[in-house]
């Protein structure tokens, strides 16, 4: 995943002392039927099917240490079943909030994934790299 514009600034700034840096306790991972830009722009989250962004607690539990300018997830992300079809999803993000919120991370998909009814996206434990270049 790469780093949004608003939460590279805020890495930097904090960084270098213009402001503290406060992360986020939960973590909302949101999927996208559209591009997503690197200023966090674009989404088109599924409005239907019992669609919600799944969450998971930002601590060590759920990512592994950082190395080389990235870190792993250590346990599965999982969303809830779909009741509907969300369409062709091609992104993936992380977000601050269940809904709205600040967009941090984001990556697209390869390859897109169909989601009909009756389907549970599930990202495996190490399945997503977040990376700060």
């Amino acid at each position: 995943m790469s780093t949004t514009h608003y939460q590279a600034n805020r890495i930097l700034d904090h960084a270098f002392g213009a402001t503290s840096f406060t992360p986020a306790s939960t973590m909302y991972f949101g999927l996208s039927t559209t591009s997503i830009s690197a200023n966090g722009s674009g989404a088109t989250e599924p409005s239907v099917g019992a669609y919600a962004r799944a969450s998971a607690a930002n601590n060590k539990t759920t990512w592994g240490a950082a190395g080389s300018g990235s870190l792993t997830n250590l346990i599965s992300i999982s969303f809830i079943e779909s009741t509907a079809s969300w369409g062709t999803i091609t992104h993936v993000f992380i977000s601050d909030a269940l809904t709205s919120g600040n967009m941090m991370y984001y990556s697209t998909l390869s390859p897109s994934r169909v989601v009909q009814s009756t389907t549970t996206v599930l990202f495996a434990a190490s399945a997503i790299t977040v990376t700060l270049t």
